[in-house]
C-alpha cells in the first residue's frame, strides 16, 4: 500500500523536515530568476504581493513562476534518492512503475469537467467575460503552460501527497492524520494568492477541500498517478482558458473573467457536489474498496 512499504527503511521525522527545508531552499533557487525583472521600489506593506510583477510581460511572468518548480525537481532527487535512501517510487506510486493511462483518464475526467462548466458560464453570462484570444501571445502562453504546468502540479503532488504525506503518516502512524494535515498545509499555502484578498478568506477551504479529494484519490488509489492528472488539467485549463486580474494565473487566456469578484453558492459547487462525484466514477472505474483500512487505518 501507498505510504508504507515493508522494503523501505523510512527514517524518522527529523528527516522529513530537514528534506523540506532543502526542497524550499531549491524553490528559492528558482526564484532567483526573477530578481532582474522586479521593481527597484517595493510596494506598500498593503498592497497586493502581485504588484511586484505587474510590469512582467504575462507570459514572461508565467514562466519564471513555473521555473520555481522546475528548480524543486533535482532537489526531490537529491531528498528522496540521497538524503532518504529510498527510489523515487517511493514517492509516486506502490505500483511498480507510472501508470499513465490513469494520469491520461483523470485529466481526461476533470479537463472535460472544467471546460464544460467555464462554457456553461460563459454562455449563461456573456456579460461577465471578456473574449481575448489573441494568437501570437497565445500560442506564446500554450507552449510554455503545456511544458512547464504538468511539471509544476507534478511536484506539488509528490512533494505534499507523496512525500509529506508519507512523513507524516510515518510519523503519526495514521493513515487519515497524514491526508489531514497535507491538505490544510497544501490549503495554506494558498493564503497569499490574490484571489485569497478578493474572495475573502473563507475560500481557502476550497483549497483545502480539494488537498482532501486529492488525498485520497492518491490513498485510495495507491499512488499519485490520478492526483497527477487531476492537477494538470485543473491547472492548464485556468491558465490557457479562464484567468482574471484577482487571481493568481493572470494569463493571456482565451477568456478574462471581467465580474467583480464574490464567493457565491456557485463557488460551492465543485468542492461539495463534483468532487464526490469525480471521485465516485473512479472508484468504480478503478473498483476501489477498503475505503475505511486505505483512509483511518494505521500506516504499519
Amino acid at each position: 500500500m501507498f505510504l508504507w512499504d515493508k522494503s523501505y527503511n523510512l527514517k524518522g521525522f527529523w528527516y522529513y523536515i530537514l528534506g523540506s527545508f532543502i526542497l524550499i531552499f531549491f524553490s528559492i533557487i528558482g526564484q532567483l530568476p526573477m530578481i532582474p525583472f522586479l521593481p527597484t521600489e517595493l510596494p506598500s506593506p498593503d498592497a497586493d504581493p502581485m504588484d511586484l510583477f505587474k510590469g512582467i510581460e504575462s507570459n514572461l511572468r508565467l514562466f519564471l513562476l513555473l521555473l520555481t518548480f522546475v528548480a524543486v525537481v533535482p532537489g526531490i532527487w537529491l531528498v528522496v534518492k540521497k538524503l532518504h535512501d529510498l527510489p523515487l517510487m517511493s514517492v509516486l506510486s506502490s505500483r511498480k512503475k507510472i501508470d499513465f493511462d490513469r494520469v491520461v483518464y483523470s485529466f481526461v475526467l476533470w479537463g472535460t469537467t472544467v471546460v464544460a462548466f467555464v462554457l456553461l458560464e460563459y454562455f449563461l453570462s456573456p456579460e461577465s467575460y471578456e473574449f481575448n484570444f489573441k494568437v501570437k501571445e497565445f500560442l506564446i502562453l500554450a507552449v510554455i503552460a503545456i511544458l512547464f504546468v504538468p511539471i509544476q502540479t507534478t511536484v506539488e503532488e509528490v512533494v505534499f501527497r507523496g512525500y509529506l504525506m508519507q512523513g507524516f503518516g510515518h510519523w503519526l502512524n495514521s493513515r487519515f492524520m497524514a491526508l489531514f494535515l497535507t491538505s490544510v498545509i497544501f490549503g495554506s499555502l494558498h493564503l497569499a494568492n490574490p484571489e485569497i484578498t478578493a474572495l475573502g478568506y473563507e475560500f481557502i477551504f476550497i483549497y483545502i477541500i480539494g488537498g482532501f479529494v486529492l488525498g485520497i484519490m492518491t490513498l485510495m488509489d495507491d499512488g499519485l498517478e490520478l492526483a497527477i492528472g487531476f492537477h494538470a488539467a485543473n491547472n492548464l485549463i485556468v491558465v490557457l482558458l479562464l484567468t482574471a486580474d484577482w487571481t493568481v494565473f493572470q494569463t493571456e487566456s482565451i477568456l478574462i473573467d471581467i465580474s467583480e469578484p464574490s464567493l457565491g453558492l456557485s463557488d460551492w459547487l465543485a468542492p461539495l457536489i463534483v468532487y464526490p462525484i469525480i471521485i465516485t466514477i473512479l472508484s468504480r472505474k478503478y473498483a476501489w474498496t477498503n475505503w475505511k483500512k486505505k483512509l483511518f487505518s494505521k500506516v504499519r
